[in-house]
């Protein structure tokens, strides 16, 4: 599996449309990087927007998830803590995040995670995310039940999401963990 692009609008930290693609220079050519920036740069924003694209999880709301607790959103409507709806930008009505991967199988794909507040109002409330999975070049879908999506996503990548988070990921705070590993 191999990481070909990462796109979104309005995640967390990250107002408006990003791109970080691996195939432009001068990431293509870099063997190994950091991402780097002040704190509530977006940095771990990113690493979100990766995941939630390929998995509709991340290792940040995963923390939360053992926690109850609801967050109260617009007009007294309230979310759990750990949905991942919770990553809209406040003051948006939509945002997603998208990632072109090479699969396991030397085939290219995208997948995207997007969430929306009803009515595409600010006032409206948070729809359930929607995922989708497309051949490239070609556009083909693949899968049309999020469930089904994930599973195929699973498949292409060769990797569950905790294995992809300790192969590919190294989560805030695990550094040290990983340092001091037997293994």
């Amino acid at each position: 599996m191999k990481i070909l692009a990462i796109r979104g609008r309005n995640l967390a930290s990250l107002a408006g449309d990003f791109v970080v693609d691996f195939q432009q220079e001068p990431l293509y050519s870099s063997g190994l990087f950091a991402i780097t920036g002040a704190t509530g740069a977006g940095k771990s924003t990113l690493l979100d927007a990766l995941c939630l694209a390929l998995y509709n999880r991340t290792p940040r709301l995963d923390k939360v998830s053992t926690q109850s607790g609801v967050l109260a959103d617009i007009e007294g409507q309230q979310i759990g803590i750990h949905e991942t709806k919770n990553i809209l930008r406040r003051g948006c009505t939509e945002g997603y995040a998208e990632v072109d991967f090479l699969g396991s199988d030397h085939q290219q794909y995208r997948a995207k995670w997007s969430v929306r507040r009803a009515h595409n109002k600010q006032t409206g409330a948070l729809q359930n995310e929607t995922m989708s999975l497309q051949h490239l070049p070609d556009l083909q879908s693949i899968g049309h039940k999020k469930t089904e999506v994930l599973a195929e996503i699973e498949k292409k990548i060769g990797l569950s999401f905790a294995e992809f988070n300790r192969a590919v990921l190294l989560a805030q705070n695990e550094f040290f963990a990983f340092l001091k590993a037997n293994d």
